[in-house]
């Protein structure tokens, strides 16, 4: 079964980079990812710097897996800032699928600013080896 016909973005959103002022008029941003395909599992790179895990919420439901939070950019004492490109806004990101994924054993981490999450297939949609009698 090909990615394309199972996980895509819930909005046809363009995948263009918007400015921080874009952003916040739009209140929320969809961040980068990457999106590969195994037999066994989808893998789902989203690039997250700066946000901690407990800026982060997964949710799995019938169809979708969403990805949502804010990043919180902290000044550091002492220090002004001259420039900033990114924004504190919310970030989401919406992935549909035809209900390909077992929810039960997804399993994310967040490392150096990247969120890699393992959405395995169903049994049902894995390939299969037929035997010939």
């Amino acid at each position: 079964m090909s990615l394309f016909n199972t996980i895509i973005p819930a909005l046809n959103r363009p995948l263009a980079r918007r400015s921080a002022a874009a952003a916040a008029e739009t209140q929320t941003v969809q961040p980068a990812y990457e999106v590969k395909e195994s037999n066994d599992a989808y893998g789902l790179i989203v690039h997250l710097p700066g946000v901690s895990k407990e800026g982060l919420e997964l949710t799995a439901e019938a169809g979708t897996f969403t990805v949502r939070g804010t990043r919180a950019w902290k000044q550091p004492e002492g220090w002004t800032a001259l420039y900033r490109e990114s924004a504190d806004v919310p970030f989401e990101l919406v992935l549909t699928h035809d209900n390909t994924i077992d929810a039960d054993k997804i399993h994310a981490e967040l490392k150096d600013g990247v969120l890699r999450v393992s959405l395995p297939k169903t049994e049902a949609v894995k390939p299969r080896k037929i035997a010939v009698s």
